[in-house]
């Protein structure tokens, strides 16, 4: 059986407990927006139930930590095809076992998840690094992002830390959803025209092109061409970055 859910984590940890309350070993979970029905398959949607998924949560940490309920949570964010049967996997495993499965890297589907979370955390450390914000004439602070994986939940902890005393939006375009802060709280917030999916010289502040301009003068300055190392730089700064970076735009 195919079970479906709603694409929260609460909602898997959902789906999973009617796996084992009904019984059933799913051939598949997958988010409801992405299931294809096949010619035979049997399809079940499981609706979000908290007080489920806490239960399957608090298992979670029972039979291993914290940091390992962290790790499922936080792999789920990389939306990969799969991830939710890996997940399912871990939760198996580590409810039939008598020791911890946390950092069992032996089984080959707890190894992809380790995986999978580093590779969230090298995201989270590039939107720390690459995250470049433009102020626009009503006053707020935008910054329009497109990472590979759904970090925008990961995120907001260090900007709230770093700009408690601005209000400002990071809006991933790939998602169609932002994190906004105005000075007192964060919220998820979502556009349904292409509102703040591109930052021209008509929303910024005259001054903001200004300092745009300086900034790229300054970058063409301290460049050596003769020093260029563009295997490195690209290990540092990956190509898909480069969209939203003032200093990779051509002049105006």
């Amino acid at each position: 059986m195919t079970f479906t859910y709603d694409g929260t984590y609460e909602g898997l940890l959902s789906a999973i407990f009617e796996a084992y309350h009904i019984k059933s070993e799913p051939v598949d979970i997958v988010p409801e927006d992405a299931y294809q029905p096949g010619l035979f398959a049997e399809h079940r949607h499981v609706e979000t139930n908290p007080a489920w998924a806490e239960r399957v949560r608090k298992g979670i940490i029972a039979k291993t930590s914290k940091e390992g309920e962290r790790m499922l949570r936080r792999c789920l964010l990389s939306e990969l095809p799969g991830v939710e049967m890996l997940i399912f996997h871990f939760i198996k495993t580590a409810m039939a076992s008598e020791r911890s499965v946390e950092h069992n890297y032996l089984d080959p589907k707890i190894l992809e998840l380790h995986q999978i979370n580093k590779k969230i955390g090298r995201e989270v450390h590039r939107m720390h690094a690459f995250v470049r914000f433009a102020e626009t004439r009503d006053g707020l602070f935008v910054s329009l992002v497109e990472p590979d994986f759904n970090v925008l939940p990961l995120i907001g902890k260090h900007f709230i830390e770093r700009y408690p005393a601005q209000q400002w939006l990071i809006y991933d375009t790939r998602r169609h959803f932002g994190l906004f802060w105005d000075e007192k709280k964060a919220e998820f917030v979502t556009f349904s025209e292409q509102e703040h999916r591109r930052l021209t010289d008509e929303v910024l502040t005259g001054m903001e092109t200004d300092y745009q301009e300086l900034w790229k003068s300054y970058f063409k300055s301290v460049d050596i061409p003769e020093r260029r190392n563009l295997k490195l730089h690209l290990q540092h700064v990956p190509k898909r970055y480069w969209k939203y970076l003032v200093e990779k735009q051509p002049e105006r």
